[in-house]
């Protein structure tokens, strides 16, 4: 008969490469990435100052992202999207997304926050073969292989550019364009007052009364041209009675002899 020790030790034997297998897991696993956020109240390397209103601060940012050769999408007054592609080997392709938020200053009311985040996108060419065959029954049991090549690109990996000299140029940048942009500066506002004119200044001013147009029609205007013209008869002969007695004597020229002849004895 065994020894009881004897058999828990056998046991405990067979057990510690077990526990060796785990003790190595444990100590070889890594650590997510997520436990290195610190969550801190200090200065945030992903956000900057700006002397500017949100607006222009977004301005400035797609200014110098257009101008780092970024293709920007449709932008929002307080946000900014763009995108730029790399190829660093022939097989390899990487994209970078930016992103900017603006947001209203905490001290002053001219004052904005740029909020920038950029992530990386990586992509590697992928070829896959395909392969078929074709059975001729003609022929009989012949087949022939067919084969094609397709070539796609496969994500392999996204991250968030770290902070550094990438976000530091970049809001380097953003100052140099925010004093180049065109900037409006608020007019101090003053009390208006106005007051409404009384209806009896409107109606009862000549300047303001409208005047009538009178628009007469083809017979009222034929009957008007008769009357000016007949006034205009009746003025002239009024003007010179001795061509209208010289006109009647040479009417009638055998009235003078006998007018004559009358008055002698």
């Amino acid at each position: 008969m065994q020894n009881p020790l004897a058999r828990s030790i056998s046991r405990l034997s067979l057990a510690w490469p077990l526990l060796a297998l785990v003790a190595c897991a444990s100590k070889d696993a890594p650590t997510p990435s997520y436990q290195a956020e610190m969550f801190s109240t200090g200065a945030s390397p992903f956000a900057h100052n700006y002397d500017a209103t949100s607006r222009e601060t977004c301005e400035a940012s797609r200014r110098a992202l257009l101008s780092q050769g970024y293709v920007t999408t449709m932008p929002q007054p307080d946000t900014v999207d763009a995108t730029k592609n790399f190829q660093p080997a022939a097989d390899t392709h990487v994209v970078v997304s930016f992103h900017v938020v603006c947001t209203a200053g905490e001290n002053a009311s001219n004052t904005s926050i740029a909020y920038v985040n950029a992530v990386q996108d990586g992509y590697t060419l992928k070829k896959s073969d395909t392969s078929a065959s074709v059975g001729l029954s003609v022929l009989g049991s012949l087949s022939l292989p067919i084969r094609s090549n397709s070539d796609s690109m496969v994500k392999i990996s996204s991250e968030t550019v770290p902070a550094g000299k990438f976000y530091d140029r970049f809001f380097s940048l953003v100052g140099h364009y925010l004093k180049t942009v065109p900037r409006s500066s608020p007019i101090a506002g003053e009390n208006v007052s106005s007051e409404a004119l009384a209806p009896s200044l409107i109606l009862n001013s000549p300047e303001l009364t409208p005047t009538p147009i009178v628009v007469q029609t083809p017979a009222a205007s034929s009957a008007a041209r008769a009357e000016l013209k007949a006034g205009a008869a009746s003025a002239v002969s009024a003007a010179s009675p001795g061509a209208s007695a010289t006109a009647v004597t040479a009417a009638t020229p055998a009235s003078a002899p006998m007018a004559a002849s009358a008055t002698t004895p």
